[in-house]
């Protein structure tokens, strides 16, 4: 039963049904042979990349991030994710997430990794014929092939399907006839295959190719000059009747834009994993770093306004961490569950986190803007040194900031979230209707005032939770209802609407994480774990408050508005905690164990 339950759960739904903890995945249930595997990745920065920051970042030597590759193929981190058939090791959804999570720390060589890995291999293994990926995933999987991705040019960024790169078939009908420019094209430096998405003829829709450098035509400017990451080979790349074998189309014709949306439904969740590990390394640093740094005769680890930073560090991390992998096996799950009814496992790896693309939109933002916190909070525990280029937090803070552009800005996998929720509930594949007028009752009614009863262990919040998403879907009902099909032009409205959704899914995973842990391990061996749930929840409950209050400030007016502003505040109610010593308790424990250590 537990297993079909697991199996039924959709994108979204976290908005209107309860979830049971036994039912997420918890970092903690990681194999010993995934931890293992995440060793390699820990050993390999150690030992390959770290050293070599200042030289990475210089570009001075052309060949070095490509025989970083060379060597990260050697383990089999660049194969994860590619089946056996094909020279990978055929890993699962989680184990994916988890090399992308370790690798993360890895700054300029981790976005590398990760656009070859993922928006570089993946089009082909997914959408693919049976001979295109005999002859590329394998020396993709070896990195005896790097790969790089272009679909971005300079009219073209959120609004992919605009781009003007054009392929023509050839007069005999055996080659396309490429020509456009395509720009921000990572590792396009050093790549030898390249996924490219261009109009055929007159086309609605874009068309994607895997084209090799080997095929002629094509020429790029100079390495760009990045605030960050500047050991990620960043070109424009442009092609100039590029004669590209008609067997190298992928997919159908007019299916280009479907393969880049879908694929970077992936790469968002990926990018929230890779940002986890990008923070755990930067707060070990600065842990480190405040507790070797004297002031007024002390360690600055022991004052409160250091031991809040690392206690908020510490919770935010915890918390993005437990729903990116409550996600991750959501997609799994759901893989497994299409394949055994029949669907082949391409198809099935592509529904699977199509069906979660809300989570992965969500876990994108939350990620990567938990990492721009955690690195200026670096920064500042750094303090003067946290501003020179012979500290880590330097490359740290300017490598952080292209997260929130990447994969979709922020602001577009704000929108894209709500859209998405919506849209799902006028197909009627989400019943948020019947909860939202349920909703709009109980704001009508007399509120409960019972107290209650049950003392289990997250009873009280879990109560906090169902209310918070009462409030989610209190002012989204009402926004629809205001503006109907013009809701799109109310962005601010749906950027707080999101945010509100956002707080809530990572404050339920955060605390069903913590709840299956305890049942594991006890509620003494868990107490920061309890802690951070709980200060997580404290902080979401406001956050939550103030967007509802701002979306309903601006669309309603009168009796309608202060009937929301009052439901609102019956709905975001949580029993005051001491923030400042859970951060104190939770920071103590950070310090003492001179790392991030959960």
């Amino acid at each position: 039963m537990e297993a079909v339950a697991k199996k039924a759960v959709k994108g979204g739904e976290f908005l209107i049904k309860e979830t049971e903890a036994q039912h997420i995945f918890i970092p903690e249930e990681f194999t010993e042979e995934q931890r293992m595997v995440a060793q390699t990745c820990e050993d390999f920065l150690a030992k390959e990349v770290f050293p070599r920051l200042d030289e990475i970042d210089s570009m001075k030597n052309p060949d070095l991030m490509p025989s970083l590759m060379d060597k990260a193929g050697e383990l089999g981190l660049l194969g994860t994710s590619i089946p056996e058939s094909y020279g990978g090791f055929g890993m699962n959804f989680n184990t994916s997430m988890l090399v992308t999570e370790k690798i993360g720390a890895g700054h300029s060589f981790a976005v590398a990794l990760s656009a070859h890995t993922g928006i570089a291999t993946l089009p082909i293994l997914y959408y693919g014929s049976e001979e295109q990926k005999a002859k590329y995933l394998p020396g993709l999987a070896s990195g005896e092939l790097k790969g790089a991705y272009c679909l971005t040019e300079p009219d073209s960024g959120s609004d992919a399907n605009s781009g003007k790169s054009k392929a023509v078939l050839n007069a005999d009908g055996r080659h396309y006839i490429i020509n456009g420019q395509k720009m921000w094209i990572t590792n396009g430096g050093f790549a030898d295959i390249y996924i490219v998405f261009a109009k055929i003829a007159d086309d609605k829709n874009l068309s994607a190719f895997i084209v090799e450098r080997g095929f002629g035509g094509i020429t790029m400017n100079e390495e760009e000059k990045k605030m960050g990451i500047k050991g990620s080979s960043t070109r424009q790349v442009f092609f100039n009747d590029c004669h590209v074998p008609v067997e190298n189309l992928l997919s159908d014709r007019g299916n280009g834009f479907k393969i880049a949306v879908n694929i970077l439904n992936i790469g968002r969740i990926k990018l929230g994993a890779s940002a986890v590990g990008a923070s755990k390394k930067v707060i070990d640093q600065a842990v480190n770093y405040a507790s070797e740094r004297k002031q007024f005769g002390t360690s600055i680890s022991g004052f409160g306004a250091i031991k809040y930073k690392i206690g908020e560090m510490a919770t935010k991390v915890y918390a993005s961490e437990s729903a990116s992998y409550r996600v991750g096996q959501d997609i799994e799950d759901t893989i497994e569950a299409l394949m055994e009814g029949g669907m082949p496992e391409g198809e099935a790896k592509l529904k699977g986190t199509e069906q979660f693309a809300i989570e992965c939109a969500i876990m994108k933002v939350h990620g990567s803007e938990t990492l721009d916190y955690v690195v200026d909070e670096g920064v500042q525990i750094y303090g003067g040194m946290g501003y020179s280029a012979d500290a880590p937090m330097d490359r740290a803070y300017r490598d952080a900031r292209i997260n929130r552009i990447f994969e979709g800005t922020n602001e577009i996998n704000r929108l894209l979230s709500v859209d998405m929720v919506l849209k799902r509930a006028m197909k009627g594949e989400l019943d948020l209707m019947g909860p939202a007028m349920g909703v709009q009752k109980e704001i009508m009614s007399i509120p409960d005032f019972g107290a209650d009863e049950d003392d289990a262990l997250f009873a009280a919040e879990k109560k906090v939770l169902r209310n918070l998403k009462k409030a989610v879907l209190m002012v989204a009902g009402a926004a629809v209802q205001k503006f109907a099909m013009k809701l799109s032009e109310e962005q601010e409205i749906i950027m707080d609407i999101a945010d509100m959704m956002m707080e809530v899914y990572v404050a339920e995973s955060t605390l069903l994480r913590t709840e299956k842990l305890t049942g594991m391990r006890g509620e003494e061996a868990c107490a920061r774990q309890i802690d951070m749930a709980k200060l997580y929840l404290n902080d979401a409950v406001e956050r939550i408050g103030m967007h509802g209050r701002n979306a309903i400030n601006s669309f309603a007016e009168g009796d309608e508005q202060r009937v929301m502003l009052m439901g609102l505040k019956r709905f975001t109610k949580i029993a005051p905690i001491n923030a400042k010593e859970t951060r104190r308790r939770i920071a103590r424990h950070v310090i003492g164990e001179n790392a991030y250590a959960f």
